[in-house]
């Protein structure tokens, strides 16, 4: 019998996790209206399930979700674009907490050039 409450409590813990994982990287945390964060690149940790970028804009650090890496190679980034430094337009949605300083880009511009993460968005 312990063996069986132990298994439920597991799956429990499981089911929880799961939730919280995909609440977060889906869009209902954001606002749905878009904003423009420029400024420069701080951190870069690209991977699974998606990039980081920690972006300085004028003294406000700010976090900003890129793509996963299939969906960065196919705005046409390279790598090395997204690199400490690098000065970055960030067009997308913001956490509805604003005081987070969160966001999750839909478009990336490296000086003139735009990058469309999610062209079907707006």
């Amino acid at each position: 019998m312990t063996r069986l409450w132990t298994m439920a409590a597991l799956v429990g813990v499981m089911v929880f996790s799961a939730g919280n994982a995909l609440a977060h990287h889906g869009w209902r945390w954001t606002t749905g209206d878009n904003i423009e964060l420029t400024g420069i690149i701080r951190t870069v940790q690209l991977g699974n399930p998606h990039g980081v970028l920690t972006v300085d804009a004028e003294g406000e650090m700010w976090t900003v979700e890129v793509g996963q890496p299939w969906r960065n190679e196919r705005a046409g980034l390279k790598d090395g674009d997204l690199a400490e430094g690098v000065e970055v337009r960030i067009v997308g949605e913001p956490s509805a907490d604003m005081t987070k300083r969160l966001m999750k880009a839909e478009k990336i511009y490296l000086g003139d050039k735009e990058y469309l993460l999610y062209p079907d968005r707006d």
